[in-house]
This record gives structure tokens, sequence and C-alpha cells, in this order.
């Protein structure tokens, strides 16, 4: 199973893209391949419908969101929705990365948790015929700090990723037959 995880942070040291780090290390773990795409390491220019699409930062990561089995997306949450980066990142794909596709969301926010971003990135899923996953994760104040190995230091948040990505590749497995 292939998944395609994008970091959608423009921070340097996100606490987003070092949970989407420890999300690949356990898609790993659960048999899938899984492909980080850091917008943070790999800008991409704005979009903009009226440029034939050219740069490597854009077409390898739509090749792979179309190649792919299933897709998270995780952003950092900024004034109660995603970042800029990963909205310009979705503003090249389309329904060839996402029709029928089981779709995870996450987020980060400074605050308790980041539901306004999630489901920001729900509602662009199903504009471009994506699958939302019931579940999300989100993580917030103290659940944001990671061991220096990249793991979640609270427990509970630990358990709750895991549980949500059994939850998720499972669904993917039943949508992709």
């Amino acid at each position: 199973m292939k998944i395609a995880v994008v970091a959608g942070s423009n921070r340097k040291d996100s606490t987003s893209t070092t949970l989407c780090r420890y999300i690949v290390k356990e898609l790993e773990g659960l048999g899938c391949t899984a492909i980080l795409f850091d917008l943070h390491a790999k800008p991409l220019p704005f979009y903009s419908p009226d440029e034939e699409i050219r740069d490597a930062n854009v077409v390898e990561p739509l090749h792979t969101l179309r190649e792919a089995d299933g897709i998270v997306l995780a952003t950092s949450e900024y004034h109660g929705s995603l970042t800029g980066v990963l909205k310009n990142a979705l503003d090249f794909a389309g329904f060839d990365q996402f029709d029928g596709k089981v779709v995870l969301s996450v987020s980060s926010a400074g605050g308790a948790v980041g539901v306004s971003s999630l489901q920001h990135l729900q509602t662009i899923v199903r504009n471009v015929h994506g699958i939302n996953c019931p579940e999300w994760i989100s993580i917030g104040g103290a659940q944001r700090e990671f061991t220096a190995e990249g793991e979640p230091k609270d427990p509970k948040t630990k358990e709750r990723v895991l549980r949500t990505l059994s939850y998720f590749t499972k669904m993917i497995g039943a949508f992709r037959g």
C-alpha cells in the first residue's frame, strides 16, 4: 500500500512536520510504503492556472499523489485554517490525484487542538472527490512535544496516532479492494 504524506508547513522545525515523520515511520511499520513531501524543504512556486507545470517540486508530488493508494495531509493551524503553503500545493492537484482515495487530515495547533484547519482540509478533499477518513489527528499544547527520536512524549497521543493509522489503512484496503 502506497501512502503520500504532505507536510504543509513553511517552518523548519514544525511540529506538524515532526508528526508527519512519525506517521511515516509508523505506516512503514504497518507494511506501507510512505513518501513524505515536506513543503518547507521543497517549496513550490505560486499556483497559476495560466502556467504549465514544469517545476520538479510540483511534478514529483503530483505524480506520487496520483500513484498513492491513500493520502495524509498535515498542516499547522494558522488563524483558524490550514497554511498557505499547503493550500497552494493543493491548488496544483485535483481529481487525478484524489478521486476515490482515502485522505487522513492531520493538524498541529498552538492551542488545544486544530479543528478548524481539519474541517477546511476535509472540505477541500470533498471538492476533489477524495474520501475523508472519519478519524483525524490533531495535536496541541503539550501533545506537540516529541522525544529526540521523533516520537510523541505523551503516551495518549502516541496511542491515538497508532489507532488512527490502523483505521486509516484498513479503510484504504476496503476501498481499494
